[in-house]
C-alpha cells in the first residue's frame, strides 16, 4: 500500500544532540500531506529518513509502494551540470547508477580510446537492460511539455542556463508522471512563478498518489493538502483537514493541551493533599494506617505516569524594520533597458509606497532589483534614487558572501559592538542557541531570518526583498508581513507568494516579451500574472515601457 508510516523516530546529529524525538505519524494511501514546522526544527532532515538517505537514530520510518524524492535544491549542482545528469540524478536506482557510469563512459569514449570505446558499448547494454531509453522517452515527454523541446536539443545543455523554475517543473512533471506511488516532496513550490504554483495545485490535486510535501506557502498548503503534519515541541501531531482551518485547529489544540495540564496539576495536589492528611491521622489512630497507605500508593502511581504534554512552544519571532524619511520621489526610472530582458522601462516608486515586482521566471525582476540596489548590471537609460534614500538588498538565495565562515553571532556583533545587544536581536528573531553556528550550516530559514536582522539593524529605508518568503517558515512570514505594515519608508519586492503580495499596494509585472506593465491593485495583478500574455488585454493594465506607452 501506498503510504508513510513514523514510529517514535529520533534523530541526532553524528556527536550532537537531538534534532528530533518521539516522532510518530501516518499518511494514508491518496493523502496529500503537508509537513510543517519552524525553520531548523528538522523537516528536510526527517524527509531524507524518509528517503534513505539518512539513517535514523531511533524509532521507525517507512514509505509503503514505489517512492522517489525531490531535494529541496534539485538541480543545483556543480556549474557544469547537465540536464540529462541531472534527470539521471533523480531517477530510482538501478537506472541512477547506471546512468551515471553511461555518462562516464561516454565522456571517456569521447577522447577515442579503443578500450573506452568497446567500455562503452557494454554500459549501453545495461541501460537497455534496466529500462534506461524508456526512461528516456519519458524525459523527453517531460521536456517538451515544460520547456517545449525534446531530449536531444536539451539534455546536454547546462541547467544554469534554465531558470530555477524550470529546473522544478522539469523535475516534478516527471515525478507525477512517473510509477511512483508515493512522492516525497521537499520545496517544490520554491523557484515556480504563479502559473507554476497553481500547475503544481492542479497536479497533486488530481494525482492518486500518496504525497508527503514541505512548504511554507499558505496558498499551495491551503489549495494542494488533505492532511497537515506538524513537526513541533520535539514530536508531531496530525490535523486531518487541509490547511485551510489548520490555525484554528492548532490554537484549540494548545487550549486543551494547557487545559489538561492544568487539570493534571490540580489532581495532583489533591491526592497529594489526601495522603499527607491520612499520614497525619495514621499517626493518631494506627487503624488509619492501611488507607494512609493506599492513598500514597495512588498519588505516587499518578506522578509515575506523568502530565500529559504541555502546549508546543510558540516561535516568537519579532521583527522591527524601523526604516526612516526620504525624500518624496524614492525612485526614478527613465527608459531604462536591460539587454535581452527588459527595454525602456519608465517609472517613479514614491515614499511608503509597497510595490511588488512581478511576472514569469527569467524575465528580469531579480536583475531590476539589483540594478536599484546599485549592482553593476548592465543596462542602458537612467536609474536616479531620491534625496536621503538608503537601499538595502535581501538576497534569494541568502548566500552572502560577508557571513560566509562565520558564526552567526558575528555579523550582529559587527553592528551593535555588543554581545548582550546581540544576544536579544538573534532572540527575536527565534536565533537563541544558534550563535556560535556557522553562517553556511544554518537552515535556508534561518538564513533568511539573519539577512531580515542585519536589514533591521542597518537602518535602511529602501527595502529591495527578493523572494523574500521562499525559505521563511510561516510564522516568521506573518512576522515579516506584520514589520512590513509599520515600517517607516518604501519596500520593493520580487516574490511569487500569493499570500505576502495581497498586502502590496501596486505592481509592475515584467513580461518575457521584455514588455513591462503598471497594475493598480492585487486582483489586477494576479488576473496578469496567470495569464501574462494577455495583460496588454487587462483593463487596468498601464505599460510603462516607452514604445507601449
Amino acid at each position: 500500500m501506498a503510504h508513510v508510516s513514523v514510529s517514535n523516530l529520533e534523530y541526532a546529529h553524528p556527536g550532537g544532540t537531538a534534532l528530533f524525538a518521539e516522532v510518530s505519524f501516518s499518511v494514508r494511501p491518496g493523502d496529500h500531506a503537508a509537513l510543517i514546522g519552524i525553520n531548523g526544527v528538522g523537516k528536510t532532515t526527517l524527509m531524507r529518513i524518509l528517503a534513505k538517505e539518512l539513517s535514523e537514530t531511533e524509532g521507525d520510518a517507512s514509505v509503503g509502494g514505489e517512492m522517489r524524492y525531490m531535494a529541496q535544491d534539485v538541480g543545483v549542482g556543480a556549474a557544469t551540470t547537465t540536464v540529462r545528469e541531472m534527470l539521471v540524478d533523480c531517477s530510482p536506482e538501478p537506472l541512477r547508477s547506471i546512468g551515471r557510469k553511461l555518462l562516464t563512459a561516454e565522456a571517456n569514449a569521447a577522447s577515442g580510446d579503443t578500450d573506452a570505446a568497446m567500455a562503452l558499448a557494454e554500459v549501453i547494454g545495461e541501460w537497455s537492460d534496466c529500462g534506461g531509453y524508456q526512461a528516456e522517452s519519458e524525459w523527453d515527454a517531460t521536456l517538451g511539455r515544460v520547456v517545449r523541446s525534446g531530449l536531444d536539443q536539451v539534455g546536454d545543455r547546462l541547467t544554469t542556463q534554465l531558470s530555477g523554475g524550470e529546473r522544478k517543473q522539469i523535475v516534478l512533471d516527471l515525478l507525477f508522471n512517473s510509477d511512483a506511488n508515493v512522492l516525497l516532496l521537499d520545496e517544490p513550490d520554491n523557484y515556480l512563478d504563479v502559473p507554476a504554483k497553481r500547475w503544481l495545485e492542479e497536479m497533486i490535486t488530481a494525482s492518486p498518489k500518496t504525497v508527503l510535501m514541505i512548504s511554507h506557502d499558505r496558498e499551495l498548503l491551503t489549495n494542494a493538502t488533505n492532511r497537515v503534519v506538524t513537526l513541533e515541541a520535539f514530536g508531531a501531531w496530525v490535523h486531518g483537514e487541509s490547511y485551510a482551518t489548520y490555525t484554528e485547529a492548532r490554537e484549540a489544540r494548545q487550549r486543551l493541551l494547557g487545559d489538561a495540564l492544568d487539570r493534571w496539576k490540580d489532581e495532583e495536589r489533591r491526592l497529594y493533599r489526601y495522603f499527607k492528611l491520612m499520614k497525619q491521622r495514621a499517626a493518631a489512630s494506627p487503624a488509619m494506617a492501611a488507607r494512609a497507605d493506599a492513598a500514597e500508593s495512588r498519588w505516587q502511581r499518578f506522578v509515575d505516569a506523568g502530565p500529559p504534554p504541555p502546549p508546543a512552544p510558540d516561535q516568537k519571532v519579532k521583527m522591527r524594520l524601523k526604516g526612516g524619511d526620504s525624500g518624496r520621489r524614492v525612485v526614478s526610472l527613465s527608459s531604462v533597458e536591460l539587454p535581452d530582458l527588459l527595454f525602456a522601462l519608465s517609472g517613479e516608486v514614491f515614499f511608503g509606497e509597497r510595490l511588488g515586482l512581478v511576472g514569469p521566471n527569467g524575465s528580469g525582476k531579480t536583475h531590476l532589483l539589483r540594478l536599484l540596489a546599485s549592482h553593476d548590471i548592465n543596462h542602458t537609460g537612467v536609474v536616479k534614487l531620491g534625496a536621503r534614500v538608503e537601499p538595502g538588498l535581501f538576497t534569494q538565495i541568502n548566500d552572502n558572501p560577508a557571513f560566509m565562515g562565520r558564526p552567526t553571532i558575528e555579523p550582529i556583533m559587527d553592528r551593535l559592538g555588543n554581545h548582550e545587544k546581540a544576544m536579544k536581536s538573534l532572540g527575536r528573531y527565534g536565533l537563541s542557541g544558534h550563535e556560535k553556528q556557522v553562517y553556511d550550516t544554518l537552515s535556508g530559514g534561518q538564513k533568511a531570518r539573519l539577512e531580515v536582522l542585519c536589514l533591521e539593524l542597518d537602518g535602511h529605508n529602501l527595502l529591495l526583498l527578493d523572494e523574500p518568503t521562499d525559505n521563511l517558515d510561516i510564522d516568521s512570514a506573518i512576522a515579516l508581513e506584520e514589520a512590513l505594515e509599520t515600517f517607516e519608508g518604501t519596500v520593493i519586492a520580487v516574490s511569487h507568494d500569493r499570500a505576502f503580495l495581497q498586502g502590496f499596494d501596486r505592481f509592475w509585472m515584467l513580461a518575457h516579451d521584455g514588455t513591462a506593465w503598471s497594475l493598480p491593485d492585487w486582483d489586477t495583478g494576479l488576473a496578469a500574472m496567470m495569464a501574462p500574455e494577455k495583460v496588454d488585454k487587462i483593463k487596468l493594465a498601464k505599460p510603462l515601457t516607452d514604445e507601449l506607452a
